[in-house]
């Protein structure tokens, strides 16, 4: 796993997304649900749209396109016409400083 910088805490009000650009990995978008932080892939599984220009609805990332949802945590897709779950990572706050854990071998975006 590869720790991959994302944002410090303090970028990162509480219920804000925020959009991480990552040429590597694809771009990454990072939650704060109540201090609680969490990563999934930007790109929305149904249309080509950012979920960092969405809204936050409880636990759950509203996608502006189609109105698709998908829980953060667990980054399952919830309201149609989303099907397909977004890829989550693990994170790791070290001091103020939020890190996505990413698999090293996965080079595929969205």
């Amino acid at each position: 796993m590869e720790k991959v910088y994302l944002c410090k805490t303090s970028e990162l009000a509480d219920n804000q997304v925020k959009k991480i650009d990552n040429a590597t990995y694809g771009d990454i978008a990072v939650y704060n649900l109540g201090g609680q932080y969490y990563a999934t892939a930007d790109l929305c599984t149904h249309a080509t749209a950012s979920l960092a220009e969405g809204d936050i609805e409880d636990d759950m990332i509203v996608c502006p396109v189609h109105w698709g949802q998908f829980h953060i945590p667990t980054g399952k897709a919830q309201g149609f016409p989303c099907e397909i779950d977004l890829r989550t990572y693990p994170v790791e706050v070290v001091n103020d400083e939020i890190y996505a854990l990413v698999d090293s071998n996965l080079i595929a975006k969205g």
